[in-house]
């Protein structure tokens, strides 16, 4: 692999929304790929195995994966059909020792979407998972930067967010935490879960950053509105639109004051 020549394009405006799973089981080439995608401005993951690799990608929900064919516990390929049970929009660049023909047809072919082989270098594998976040249908959705739940608009670029026609001004962190739930509309969000992807940073067990932060978001989103922000006791918290809210999920959801842990 050449690593002398780093790949350190601008940042898009686009670049924070992006993540991206690598994964293989050489820990100095993980670290070392991991290291130069976050430069780029990317949310990176990390695997070393398959098993970590699809669990990851179930509770992260990457645009890109950046595969290793050969794991210690599963090939690439079972890897990827497994993620793609879950998430078949992903997209995935293989890395693979075999140069041979009939390994790349076999990648692409089990949906695989672009590959390098091994010796490569940085600027290839960055600029080949560029050209895949160009045409990710998670990321592209017609080029919009606008995300819509219910009567619930973000805008990525101008992070203007409105509810029913009204304004509602948050911080940066609020605005954060408000995308990832919408990105996950109507899925249950841990709080280890949430630390990890608004905070990057793990408080411990008996820190209520998320739980606080969830009730300013409530106060600011729910206020004299049909509650959308719903906590499941013990499981974690979702974001749906009002009109697919249960009763039951009401319930939880109006008491998730700070120290209510989940």
């Amino acid at each position: 692999m050449q690593a002398d020549s780093m790949y350190q394009a601008p940042h898009s405006p686009d670049a924070a929304r992006i993540r991206v799973l690598v994964v293989d089981d050489e820990a100095n080439l993980r670290h070392l790929l991991s290291a130069v995608l976050r430069q780029q401005g990317w949310k990176v993951l990390v695997a070393g195995t398959g098993a970590a690799a699809v669990a990851q990608a179930r509770d992260h929900r990457p645009h890109l994966v950046l595969l290793d064919v050969v794991l210690p516990d599963m090939d690439g390929l079972e890897v990827l059909e497994r993620i793609r049970e879950d998430l078949p929009d992903t997209l995935v660049l293989f890395l693979t020792a075999n140069s041979s023909v009939s390994d790349r047809i076999s990648g692409i072919t089990a949906g695989g979407d672009d590959y390098v082989t091994k010796p490569f270098s940085i600027d290839e594998v960055v600029a080949r998972l560029r050209g895949l976040a160009r045409r990710s249908p998670m990321l592209g959705q017609g080029g919009s930067p606008v995300m819509s739940v219910g009567d619930l608009t973000l805008n990525e670029d101008s992070h203007a967010v409105v509810r029913a026609g009204e304004s509602i001004t948050l911080t940066a962190t609020e605005f954060a935490l408000l995308r990832y739930l919408m990105e996950n509309a109507d899925r249950v969000l841990s709080k280890h879960q949430i630390l990890d992807r608004v905070w990057e940073y793990d408080f411990g067990r008996e820190s209520n950053i998320v739980e606080l932060y969830i009730s300013y978001l409530r106060k600011k989103i729910d206020a004299g509105r049909p509650p959308m922000i719903h906590t499941l006791r013990r499981v974690g918290y979702m974001l749906q639109a009002p009109q697919k809210a249960s009763a039951p999920d009401r319930g939880p959801s109006a008491s998730a004051a700070p120290g209510n842990g989940v």
